[in-house]
């Protein structure tokens, strides 16, 4: 398959209509390259937020966009199916019945099926400041690209939350990230990179970047696109299949093969997907 990651910048949209167009672009974009999965950044619906919020406002910004979760979420769906394309959307802070806000990450496939994966693990900026709330734990999508998981941001430093995914069948995982500092950034980046070498898998960063001097919540952004795999057999000695320039908003594109997974998993120089015992177990949800 072959992916495009979406560095997103924050300039504020005059309206919802324009951002949707926006991310409309990127889809057309990624479509006529010909790849198969769009995916954008953790937290990239918060730039909708400065439609209405033009100084810094926390919570009046978090408000906004749970407030317009289920439109803005239809609207992706419908590039989707227009695009076919799948497109992981992100993440979108969405209220549960329970009363709760959680930091959501749909998956979309091309016949406008939706599935989420909710953000396990809160920053301390989530929890202590927003009150943002820990969801249900790792899932994986089994897509007709294969099996995909995602590990949101702060997750993603979590080695048991993508050993579960890997281990109930993805070989590809979608880190979306939003991170206020380069030591952030790198604290993501280098997860990930650990991540592909520990489960022999691909590990993709999906960052937010840019300044946004309006919002309290998404003020500062660090990183760029990149797609990590195992350093071993069939893969780039320093692992980094493709990466994109630092802080720049565009779309990296990445091929991926799974097949040189399967590979490395049985042939390669060290065999870390089959020495980790211990496996915690993961739910695997159709997404078709």
């Amino acid at each position: 398959m072959k992916l495009a990651l979406a560095a997103f910048g924050v300039t504020p949209p005059p309206n919802l209509k324009a951002f949707i167009t926006r991310i409309e672009r990127l889809a057309a974009e990624a479509s006529l390259a010909g790849a198969d999965l769009l995916a954008l950044p953790e937290y990239f619906s918060m730039v909708l937020a400065g439609v209405e919020i033009k100084t810094p406002d926390i919570a009046a910004e978090l408000e906004y966009v749970v407030g317009a979760a289920s439109q803005l979420l239809g609207q992706i769906v419908i590039l989707a199916q227009r695009h076919r394309l799948h497109i992981l959307a992100g993440t979108i802070p969405m209220r549960d019945a329970d009363g709760k806000v959680r930091n959501r990450a749909p998956f979309i496939a091309p016949s406008g099926a939706v599935k989420f994966q909710d953000k396990q693990s809160m920053t301390r900026f989530e929890a202590e400041l927003w009150n943002v709330s820990g969801g249900e734990g790792p899932k994986v999508f089994d897509t007709a690209l294969g099996r995909i998981g995602v590990s949101i941001c702060y997750d993603s430093e979590f080695p048991l939350h993508v050993r579960a995914q890997v281990a109930a069948g993805a070989k590809l995982i979608l880190i979306p990230s939003c991170t206020a500092s380069m030591a952030g950034f790198n604290r993501v980046r280098l997860s990930a990179r650990a991540r592909a070498v520990e489960n022999q898998c691909y590990a993709a960063v999906i960052p937010l970047v840019g300044n946004a001097a309006w919002s309290g919540s998404i003020d500062e952004n660090f990183g760029h696109c990149a797609l990590f795999t195992p350093c071993d057999t069939g893969f780039p000695d320093d692992g980094v299949a493709s990466a994109g320039p630092m802080n720049e908003p565009g779309l990296t594109f990445a091929p991926v093969y799974f097949t040189a997974i399967d590979t490395v998993r049985v042939a390669g120089n060290v065999l870390n997907h089959r020495d980790w015992q211990d496996v915690p177990p993961c739910p695997v949800v159709e997404l078709m």
